[in-house]
């Protein structure tokens, strides 16, 4: 199987670097038979290209490659679209229609949290919503018709809403038999509105599992008071990715989330983490790697499961484990955990964690 690695900017390159040395070890004690292809993007392709990211790059992750792993961007600091700046994360989103951002936030107990007990899965759509730079064929969806107003277009589509909706129940069956959909039908009747009847549409094909319709507004409140109670959450792309940054931070850390955006129909794949580039730390080799190494982990677990090859699952299940076996040590943390580990030693700590599993 081949992989496609993109360090990207900030921080990527040296999380991705431990990212594939705790692969490589699991690629190894697996015989997974896994190679590794890097290529550019981010500001290091904008100097070379004249682009962030590249057609063509896009186009042999699509047909020569069975996943990618991406690493950190700054583009908050790229030039405008129509200078080369632009959304790697967006791109590879779109151009592989990767509409499944699939982001779980589970509570450890031997790392301080806000949200004890909580072990919830965000199935967040990635392709539409409220991102101007992926609701409009041509064009964003974003304007300023005078100096002194600014608009902003929303796009949901059935299509878009019933596949998401589809892999939460799909989830759902796999884990607690639960799933609640997150809208604010009360306000966007017809957007939000639209997306509940997709919802309600699948529950008829999952009547084993017990659905719950919540305002976000409401669900952000409850999701502090009573994270235990919810297991499978989906929602269209903003209220995904705004509640899964909460969830994740209540469980510990932002750091400690992993992340993949994935296409069941086509068996595309691509880890990322969920944090940002973080360019004030970059480096410095302070950086805490989880979030990438848990990224990687899924979507090696996704792959197997898709493909049936059980040895990519027990790898990435193998992964995790190790890196809740390092973190368990408060002597193996990293700075943003309390501890003063640099992040190539807790590659290093993990990675042997996954080899003499």
């Amino acid at each position: 199987m081949r992989i496609m690695t993109l360090p990207c900017d900030g921080i990527g390159p040296e999380i991705m670097a431990e990212t594939l040395r705790v692969v490589e070890a699991a690629n190894h004690k697996f015989d997974l038979g896994l190679t590794f292809h890097e290529e550019e993007s981010g500001f290091k392709s904008l100097e070379k290209y004249g682009i962030t990211l590249r057609e063509e790059v896009l186009d042999r992750a699509r047909t020569e490659f069975d996943g990618v792993i991406l690493g950190t961007q700054s583009h908050m600091d790229y030039p405008p679209l129509v200078e080369g700046g632009r959304n790697v994360s967006a791109g590879f989103r779109i151009g592989l229609d990767l509409y499944a951002n699939v982001r779980p936030a589970r509570t450890r107990d031997f790392i301080p949290n806000k949200a004890p007990d909580m072990d919830l899965v965000i199935m967040r759509e990635a392709t539409e919503g409220f991102y101007p730079d992926r609701n409009m064929y041509q064009g964003v969806g974003e304007m300023m018709p005078d100096p002194n107003m600014a608009l902003s277009v929303r796009k949901i589509t059935r299509e878009g809403s019933l596949r998401i909706c589809r892999e939460g129940f799909k989830l759902a069956m796999q884990r607690k038999k639960k799933i609640a959909a997150i809208h604010k039908a009360n306000s966007f009747l017809m957007t939000d509105g639209l997306f509940l009847e997709c919802f309600r549409e699948v529950a008829k094909d999952f009547p084993e599992v017990q659905t719950e319709e919540l305002i976000v507004d409401a669900f952000a409140a409850l999701l502090v008071r009573k994270p235990e109670a919810y297991d499978v959450v989906v929602a269209t792309n903003f209220y995904g990715d705004i509640l899964s940054d909460l969830a994740s931070e209540l469980s510990g850390s932002l750091g400690l989330a992993g992340s993949i955006n994935a296409n069941a129909e086509t068996g595309l794949c691509c880890a990322q983490a969920q944090h940002g580039s973080a360019p004030d730390i970059q480096g410095l080799n302070v950086a805490n790697p989880t979030s990438l190494i848990l990224s990687a982990a899924m979507m090696l677990t996704w792959l197997g499961e898709q493909r049936g090859i059980q040895k990519l699952q027990d790898a990435g299940h193998a992964i995790a484990a190790a890196v809740d076996a390092v973190i368990d040590d408060p002597a193996k943390r990293t700075r943003d955990l309390g501890g003063t580990v640099n992040c190539d030693d807790f590659g290093t700590f993990v990675a042997e964690a996954v080899a003499s599993a």
